[in-house]
């Protein structure tokens, strides 16, 4: 008889794990199952794991994950004299980590007899009696009936061994296989609750019920070639009539036969031409999404008149729910806060190699033009900055200085125009032929990984625009602030006859005639789209160059690619104006040290309680000093960073047995303040009064040198 020949992966497939005596491979409940040949040693890694007898002494890649062999075959012959509370054999290497407790299983008896494995810290178990539990909160009410937020199957909200619910919203219920298969597949960095979002708390709870998670990527995202089919831009014309003649799948970068996808689904397109779209129109519907944000199951009807069709175009602009859904989608699956990109971002910055920076009396953005077009330049290195007649400043304090000048004076500079946290780019052309929008852009990327302040000054209108992401709103007066366009529009759009609206236009026609907006009118309602075309003329079609020169500068240090992944996380950056600093904001910035002594933490507990009053005053106006002047004097910048301080600012205090002429000291390279221990708060708020005041008339001085 012949003897049937068997792979080595069959042999192993049969192998029995030398701990449990199953040769079942599951690697969701009993962890990966590992042979080692050589030695003759097949093991399930949670019963290793698990196993009361054997720890890690190797390095990782040393026997089985840093399990020595040696120490597997003790805990092997210590098991085999302990007898299984379940299945009544020997080799129950898994204890309950109770100490009194003396009942032992087999992993595998141990998870039908519903003991809880915690797999963290020394990996303990415990058995039935003894297992962590949890608690229904007494001012959470349940809704009958409730449904397993994970398979959705109707679930008895009463808690067990199979029953677990989310610590954070208390709304939500899954079974314990559907929880452990959900943990299994999203692993570590996208393992959370399915209705409140909440990671943190709900893993480490999720681990102490006796949830595995494992620490490796989503299952869907080593999946090879997954989203293969999401870097395919879509490039057909779907237009009823496709006038090219290089065919429908025919597209060129610009012009009338450029290819221009649905806003909405993008896996649809037309030609330019084959819609009538104009050269600075990217915003275009397929009839399909058309019936769906209008509510129509039908295709829409043609309009008659041109007026009628544009009225749909604008509504569909306006449209919110559609986009608002697709907004949180996106939101939603976005991992990562603006503060931890840039962080990354920060990352790339050499902490070796640095470019020097002199700052002299001709300003901030021309020292930054000088080391922005050297030869040598390169984002990737850092800054030396240093101000001319200033030399004892450390780096990190005049570098967050320079920064802070650095997007004041973009911010001011001719380059953009408009109110003051809500400016457009201005078109200039001599700014063009000098690129300096290309340079503001990069200098304004540079100062955002370099711990500069957030450029809070653009329009909501720039912004989007910039980032192509979705408009809110529609364009609108406000955004121009007070110029002579902006007055001429107004008065165009304020017109309350005909012949107001034809006075209006004619004084306005110059302007017209070049924005190719001059046209006649018939009815005053021809108003509303002769502003909007002007207003998207003066905007964006009219500052195309110096929006691709700008968006360019952004891609510096890869900050453009990341912000348009998500431009809503990133708004708050550039289009909302900076919090107005508060006494509680500015106490809860600074960390108070205390000593270690304690009569000295006795005077410095009420040393604290006078640096809170003070800025309470600051506050409400009763202290010659303000908040901003009191964050400069400790930091030297009076908005926080966008990367945040580093290090963390902090307060100290200095004991002295004569303090009366003391005064608070700066350590700005630290964000650190020294304070004087002193006997009462008048002395006390002197002093800081006299500190901060003086710092900011040797700033004064030095600005007018």
């Amino acid at each position: 008889m012949k003897r049937i020949q068997r792979s080595d992966d069959e042999n192993d497939a049969q192998q029995c794990c030398v701990l449990c005596k199953l040769s079942e491979n599951s690697p969701d409940k009993f962890g990966e199952k590992i042979t080692l040949r050589q030695h003759g040693l097949t093991v399930h890694y949670f019963c290793l794991l698990m196993s009361s007898g054997v720890y890690q002494r190797g390095q990782e890649d040393e026997g089985i994950h840093g399990f020595l062999v040696e120490d597997i075959k003790r805990e092997v012959q210590r098991s085999s004299r302990l007898r299984c509370g379940v299945c009544k054999k020997k080799g129950a290497s898994v204890g309950c980590s109770i100490r009194r407790c003396r009942k032992t299983v087999h992993l595998p008896c141990g998870i039908k007899e519903e003991f809880v494995f915690q797999f963290t810290g020394l990996f303990p178990s415990f058995c039935r009696e003894h297992r962590p539990t949890q608690s229904q909160a007494l001012l959470s009410p349940i809704c009958m009936p409730l449904s397993c937020s994970v398979c959705l199957d109707t679930i008895e909200p009463v808690l067990s061994y199979s029953v677990l619910k989310c610590p954070c919203c208390h709304s939500s219920w899954f079974h314990r296989d559907c929880v452990q298969h959900q943990a299994y597949s999203a692993a570590l960095f996208f393992f959370k609750c399915t209705i409140c979002s909440n990671k943190e708390q709900f893993q480490q709870e999720m681990l102490r019920m006796g949830i595995h998670i494992p620490e490796r990527d989503a299952s869907w995202e080593l999946e090879e070639n997954a989203y293969v089919e999401l870097l395919q831009v879509y490039q057909h014309c779907d237009a009823l009539k496709c006038s090219c003649h290089g065919g429908r799948q025919y597209s060129t970068r610009v012009g009338k036969w450029e290819i221009v996808r649905c806003k909405f689904c993008g896996s649809r397109g037309t030609h330019r031409e084959c819609s009538s779209l104009k050269l600075y129109e990217d915003r275009w519907a397929c009839v399909d999404c058309i019936s769906a944000v209008n509510g129509d199951d039908a295709l829409p009807k043609l309009r008659s008149s041109r007026s009628e069709l544009m009225k749909e175009r604008r509504s569909l602009k306006r449209s919110s729910s559609f986009r608002s859904s697709l907004v949180r989608k996106r939101s939603s699956m976005q991992a990562s806060s603006p503060r931890e990109i840039l962080c990354r971002l920060a990352r790339q910055i050499s902490l070796v190699q640095s470019i020097p920076v002199v700052m002299k009396g001709d300003g901030a953005f021309k020292a930054a033009l000088r080391f922005l077009r050297h030869p040598n330049f390169t984002p990737y290195h850092g800054l030396a900055v240093r101000f001319t007649g200033d030399e004892q400043c450390h780096n990190s304090e005049n570098l967050r200085r320079f920064m802070w000048l650095l997007v004041n004076e973009i911010q001011n500079s001719t380059l953009f125009e408009g109110p003051e946290n809500a400016k457009n780019l201005m078109l200039n052309s001599q700014a063009l032929r000098d690129d300096l929008y290309f340079d503001a852009g990069c200098l304004l990327a540079l100062s955002l990984v370099h711990r500069g302040p957030p450029p809070c000054f653009f329009s909501r209108a720039l912004y989007q625009t910039l980032f192509h992401s979705q408009q809110d709103s529609p364009l609108t007066l406000q955004v121009l602030g007070n110029t002579l366009f902006a007055a001429k529009v107004k008065m165009i759009k304020d017109a309350e006859s005909i012949e107001e609206l034809k006075e209006a236009i004619f004084s306005a026609s110059e302007y017209l005639e070049v924005a190719g907006c001059l046209r006649k009118v018939v009815s005053l309602s021809d108003k509303d789209m002769l502003v909007e075309d002007m207003l998207n003329f003066h905007l964006v079609t009219r500052v195309h160059l110096p929006l691709q020169r700008f968006r360019e500068g952004l891609k510096t240090l890869g900050l453009f690619d990341q912000i348009q992944m998500d431009p809503e996380a990133f708004s708050t950056l550039f289009c909302s104006p900076p919090h107005k600093i508060s006494a509680d904001s500015v106490a809860n910035l600074f960390s108070v040290q205390f000593s270690d002594d304690e009569d000295k933490k006795t005077k410095e507990t009420r040393m604290a309680s006078f640096w809170k009053q003070y800025l309470l005053e600051c506050e409400v106006g009763k202290s010659v000093t303000s908040l901003e002047e009191v964050l400069i004097f400790a930091t030297s910048v009076d908005v926080e960073p966008a990367l945040g301080f580093s290090p963390a600012p902090s307060i100290s205090f200095q004991h002295s047995v004569d303090s009366v002429d003391l005064l608070p000291q700066r350590q700005p390279e630290k964000n650190h303040l020294l304070l004087p221990v002193l006997r009462s708060y008048q002395l006390f708020k002197r002093h800081m009064e006299y500190a901060v005041s003086a710092y900011r008339m040797q700033e004064d001085s030095l600005a007018i040198s």
